[in-house]
């Protein structure tokens, strides 16, 4: 199979924001207790202030360029203030999320969460709690953390160990509050979002504020409703789990093209729902969409959807295989993350470590890398570069029409970037770009194995 990828170095696109590179660690399963944090009283694995040591340092080499935290669904269960001061003194209560009913001792809580991010060059984003929340306790966890003037918060911040003010800009409103964050309905919703943006915006008018969307009609809902008040938003969340795969190993062709396929649809969801915003907004107000949750979700790790409840492990501990085929489900998204650039501003795949469609594994003392981080890893390149278009011409089409082949390029201060995937399931291809001047040097990096399901284990 011969492809040829023409990339339009005339035609760029837009800029690719390292913020369309971010991850989501959450209080579920062993994403952030046992998988990130193990604490300062675990003397058996090396750490560094209670986080990992070969986690911190995989991740370090990724990169991850933001981070959200502590939810999804936890969000909305979370109170800020039992994760600070001594940890000794710290509230232990019960963890919910997904299901989930969990002793959770808050010794992750803010600073230890703010310090993790400082180490690997995260950009922080908080999720605040609207389910179970009110908007008074929000906006002292924004003071708590960005205020420069001697408030009280902000002298028991100091008193905490850390004077300076953390200067978080990204802030959600409520996750997922059209179900797991309080079942509203979308009108509801919004009023909510209103009142509790207007005394955000009081604390920090420099915050970015990301509001609670959903399907189409909950979109549009949700932004009429907010009507006059729509400069309080600047980001819409959607999210984007795709679960029509089979299951996470032992698949067929035509689950593997399944799950392929449902990525790429991702990329249609991203400009219906655009065309929703500049409807609401007659183009006059920029609000980006914010994919923070996005990945793959096999069967073995959830009760609900198709094959969930006959075959989700049990007790569901929300951690699944991730093979080859995961990784080229992630790269098909972030080439859509790409040529979507000018309406996406933040995306987030789930979850960082352990959880889902995670870079890192830990077992005990052993930690691995997936092959979705190496995915990551090879696109490093592009963040921050200017997109540009590819185009393929010859070889196979998959059964949904897409070229077997695609690729991604762009443009940066070092020259160009170009990430090549073959879809195929059974062939192997032969790839010339075309659009680029020769005569440059170049290296490669590849990512195969020997099936779509290959994976690495501990």
């Amino acid at each position: 199979m011969e492809t040829t990828l023409t990339v339009r170095a005339s035609a760029p696109i837009g800029t690719i924001s390292p913020r369309l590179y971010g991850h989501f660690a959450e209080h579920l399963g062993r994403c952030c207790y046992d998988g990130l944090w193990i604490g300062n009283q675990n003397t058996s694995i090396p750490h560094t202030n209670g986080f990992r040591s070969d986690v911190l340092a995989a991740l370090k080499a990724l990169p991850v360029p933001m981070l959200r935290w502590p939810g999804g669904c936890y969000a909305d269960h979370y109170h800020w203030r039992d994760g600070i001061g001594p940890a000794e003194e710290r509230a232990i209560r019960l963890g919910m999320s997904c299901g989930l009913q969990v002793e959770d001792d808050n010794t992750l809580g803010t600073h230890e969460f703010l310090w993790l991010c400082e180490q690997l060059g995260a950009e922080p984003y908080l999720a605040g709690n609207v389910g179970t929340g009110t908007p008074q306790e929000l906006c002292d966890w924004m003071e708590y953390c960005n205020s420069a003037v001697r408030t009280q918060l902000a002298r028991q911040r100091a008193a905490n160990g850390h004077a300076a003010p953390y200067g978080v800009k990204l802030w959600g409103v409520g996750n997922e509050n059209w179900g797991c964050g309080g079942n509203y309905e979308a009108a509801t919703y919004a009023r909510e979002y209103v009142r509790y943006a207007t005394m955000l915006r009081h604390v920090d008018p420099s915050a970015e504020l990301v509001v609670c969307g959903q399907e189409d009609e909950w979109n549009a809902i949700l932004l009429e409703t907010i009507g006059r008040h729509i400069d309080l938003v600047d980001h819409l969340s959607i999210h984007r789990y795709w679960i029509n795969g089979g299951p996470e190993s032992n698949f067929s062709a035509d689950e593997y093209y399944g799950l392929l396929a449902e990525a790429d649809e991702t990329e249609d969801f991203i400009t219906r729902t655009a065309a929703i915003v500049h409807d609401a907004t007659g183009g006059k107000r920029q609000i980006g969409l914010a994919l923070d949750e996005w990945g793959v979700w096999h069967p073995e790790a959830r009760t609900w959807g198709p094959r969930g409840s006959a075959t989700s492990r049990d007790p569901v501990t929300y951690e699944q295989a991730n093979t080859l085929r995961d990784a080229l489900a992630a790269g098909a998204a972030l080439e859509a993350f790409h040529r979507q650039c000018n309406v996406l501003t933040l995306a987030n795949l789930a979850q960082i470590v352990n959880v889902l469609q995670s870079v890192v594994n830990t077992e005990g003392a052993r930690m691995w890398l997936t092959p979705t981080y190496h995915v990551l890893r090879m696109h490093a390149p592009h963040l921050g570069a200017t997109a540009l278009p590819v185009d393929a011409t010859r070889g196979a089409s998959l059964p949904n029409g897409r070229p077997a082949v695609t690729g991604t390029a762009s443009q940066g201060t070092d020259g160009y970037a170009v990430t090549v995937m073959n879809r195929h399931h059974e062939q192997a291809a032969t790839v010339r770009i075309a659009g680029i001047a020769r005569g440059a040097e170049a290296s490669a990096t590849l990512l195969a194995g020997a099936s779509a399901s290959a994976a690495h284990t501990a």
